[in-house]
């Protein structure tokens, strides 16, 4: 589809934005045509007239390195990111993976203290590692003047700023939604905070374990003597995920109205969405599931059993799925109508009964045995893999989902971001940013030298 301008626009890219320029001056758009989504001409706002001439600009990294015929779905948007942790970087590194030039603001000499997490990653830490590839580093104090005067420029011709500062923080700064309205109506403001920009929750200091714990989620995890949390930071990436969706139908909104908007995230929110399940489950004071460790709570068979060699992990999702483990896996078909076990609540209520009848046939083979005997009755089933299992996963290597990207100390394995391939979407995997790397490049763009 072919613009106005001439330019090739991707589904999420405005139309009038030119690839060559990743820098440009605040744009309005309205749809041309309803049934033409992809083109866009400029026109008049009831107050002001906006250009849509780029001034001239060096070519964004992500420009300079397209190749393809078809560009990235996000070229030609610039994001600029306050940001730290997880919630945002996670975030901002999904629309970098898909062409979006991110702009990540760090503190002079110091950075993200993600940075510091650990050392695990050729002395770099996991966390950074994983959460900030393809993105520039511009090394700014926001509590100075000058500085801030830089990043306000900045935001003149950027697309989408995105933040996760302490409460309050952004505000002060001027850098609200609010503030920022007038001056510069198309820019797309997300927010990302512990419980959101207002409530009586709002100036509370939040980490994921701890939103975790306020959502529930450790009533639901462990056993019923000991919680535990998620492994991994779930509330900070169930954030950083509704921020990403919520920031690309921000931007085809504002392919609609010229207009941009305001986002708030809270990771409270985010996780407490997560758990509509369990909150359902206990709809109108009903009492709640009891935590059952890594097996299901209210679905049985569906968890971890122990064979005569390792572990297998796999889960009845009804009738039939039971009939056929009865009688090609227990190797007793009267189980199944059995009525203790003949329906999935008759086999909650009755769990030990039914493990130990599992576990006198699990006990006599090896997990690979089982696995074959499932595989055979059409059980779904799983290994239970450790990190380096999965680092090895054959279906991962048969699909070729590795790729390498540079970091300060030298390239790792990455893996490609799901729906991207070789036969869909190509993701940009450019290297993870040393702290303040592309501050002179960006000031130069900028016009401003020091």
């Amino acid at each position: 589809m072919t613009s106005t301008m001439s330019n090739r626009v991707p589904g999420l890219v405005l139309a009038a934005v030119k690839r060559a320029s990743p820098l440009r001056p605040h744009i309005h758009t309205v749809p041309r045509s309803a049934t033409v989504a992809a083109c866009w001409q400029v026109t008049k706002t009831p107050e002001r007239q906006m250009s849509s001439t780029p001034s001239r600009r060096l070519a964004s990294p992500a420009t300079q390195k397209s190749t393809s015929k078809q560009p990235l779905p996000l070229e030609g948007i610039t994001v600029v990111s306050l940001e730290q942790a997880i919630a945002a970087p996670f975030c901002t590194r999904q629309l970098a993976d898909l062409g979006a030039r991110v702009i990540k603001v760090e503190r002079p000499g110091v950075g993200d203290f993600a940075r510091a997490y650990d050392t695990r990653v050729n002395g770099m830490a996991s966390h950074f590692i994983w959460t900030n590839r393809s993105k520039e580093s511009l090394a700014l104090d926001l509590k100075s003047p000058e500085d801030l005067a830089v990043l306000m420029k900045l935001l003149e011709k950027t697309d989408v700023l995105v933040q996760n500062l302490a409460p309050g923080a952004s505000d002060r700064l001027g850098l609200s939604y609010e503030k920022l309205q007038e001056k510069l109506p198309s820019l797309i403001v997300c927010d990302i905070s512990g419980y959101g920009q207002d409530g009586p929750y709002r100036d509370k200091k939040a980490y994921d374990l701890l939103i975790q714990s306020e959502a529930g989620i450790l009533s639901t995890t462990g056993t019923s003597s000991e919680p535990a949390k998620v492994g991994i930071s779930i509330a900070d990436i169930s954030a950083g995920m509704y921020a990403y969706t919520n920031i690309l139908a921000a931007v085809m909104q504002r392919g609609k109205t010229g207009l941009g908007s305001k986002i708030d995230i809270s990771m409270l929110e985010s996780m407490a969405e997560w758990m509509g399940f369990p909150l359902y489950y206990t709809y109108d004071n009903a009492p709640p599931a009891k935590p059952s460790g890594a097996a299901h709570a209210t679905i049985y068979p569906y968890g971890p059993f122990e064979c005569g060699e390792g572990t297998v992990m796999f889960g009845i999702q009804n009738e039939r799925e039971f009939a056929n483990f009865c009688q090609k896996v227990l190797g007793n078909g009267d189980f199944a109508s059995d009525p203790r076990f003949a329906t999935n609540s008759a086999r909650v209520v009755n769990r030990d009964e039914l493990k130990k009848e599992i576990d006198a046939v699990f006990s006599k083979l090896s997990a690979s045995e089982v696995i074959e005997k499932l595989d055979h009755a059409a059980i779904a089933n799983a290994s239970v893999n450790d990190m380096q299992g999965v680092w090895n996963h054959p279906q991962l290597r048969a699909r070729n989902r590795w790729s390498e990207v540079d970091t300060p100390t030298g390239r790792v394995p990455a893996l490609l971001p799901p729906g991207t391939g070789e036969d869909g979407v190509k993701a940009r995997m450019d290297a993870v940013p040393s702290i303040g790397q592309h501050t002179e490049s960006i000031l130069a763009e900028l016009g401003i030298s020091r």
